[in-house]
């Protein structure tokens, strides 16, 4: 009868814990079902060592947070308790603050580095420059004031027909005017014909005694000139439209002044 009831025991206790009584004491039963619990339960992963700065808590919710205490945290060994223990880092209650407030600072400092961004004005219509005044309207005859002249009073012009320049003009001034191809003569006739003499090939004068105009070739320069297609040997008065060739360049003679109209005329009235 006891190996009966012996057999009968072991059965009822595949672990093999040897019961103090007929079934074991309960101190031994619950002990047994928390073994069978923690050997169920895949252990926890533990969390590797890493030198990053811990990442700051998530505040949950309060609902949130009550449905996640009614649930009952998984049992642990207490092996199992100490090696999480010394394995998991503990962030400081000021941590996630202390981050926010450097991440702060930091964007703070990139902004006082950055360079300055252009910014557009705009002005009010106030602020913009008066309008120019408009042109006074003149009625009846006005007094002109006369001043002296700041340079030769323009007497005619010589105005290029053939040759380079064509439509260029040149002004003839009172007194003796010089015709040649450099920049120094008073009459520059520098188009590019380099038949014309650098210096004095000609000379074109107004006398406002008795307002004539006189073409004088210089008889020292080889290069020879023509007026209306005939050479000179000596002064030959100019009329208008009279046409001048000097190297392969002709030119329309075109009086200002003359018999209807003298710069002397304005001091007169």
């Amino acid at each position: 009868m006891d190996n009966e009831r012996g057999e009968e025991s072991m059965a009822r206790d595949p672990k093999g814990a040897k019961p103090s009584g007929f079934f074991g004491t309960l101190k031994d039963a619950l002990m047994a079902a928390g073994r069978d619990e923690v050997a169920e339960q895949p252990a926890p992963a533990v969390p590797q060592k890493s030198n990053a700065a811990v990442t700051p808590i998530a505040v949950t919710p309060s609902h949130a947070r009550a449905e996640a205490s009614a649930v009952p945290p998984p049992r642990l060994s207490a092996e199992d308790a100490a090696r999480l223990a010394r394995t998991t880092p503990i962030a400081a209650p000021d941590q996630p603050l202390a981050n926010a407030n450097a991440s702060t600072n930091a964007t703070d400092r990139a902004a006082a580095d950055a360079p300055p961004t252009t910014r557009v004005v705009r002005r009010d219509a106030k602020d913009e420059a008066p309008a120019p005044a408009r042109t006074v309207l003149v009625r009846g005859r006005q007094s002109i004031e006369r001043h002296t002249f700041e340079r030769d009073p323009v007497v005619g012009f010589l105005v290029i027909v053939g040759g380079p320049g064509l439509g260029s003009h040149r002004a003839i001034y009172e007194g003796n005017n010089t015709i040649g191809r450099s920049a120094g003569n008073r009459i520059a006739l520098d188009f590019g014909d380099d038949t014309i003499s650098a210096d004095a090939q000609a000379y074109v004068r107004y006398d406002s005694n008795d307002r004539s105009f006189l073409f004088v070739p210089n008889l020292a320069k080889t290069n020879v000139v023509s007026v209306n297609n005939k050479r000179p040997t000596a002064a030959v008065e100019l009329k208008a439209m009279d046409v001048i060739t000097v190297g392969r360049t002709q030119v329309a003679f075109v009086p200002f002044c003359g018999a209807d109209f003298d710069w002397s005329d304005l001091s007169e009235t």
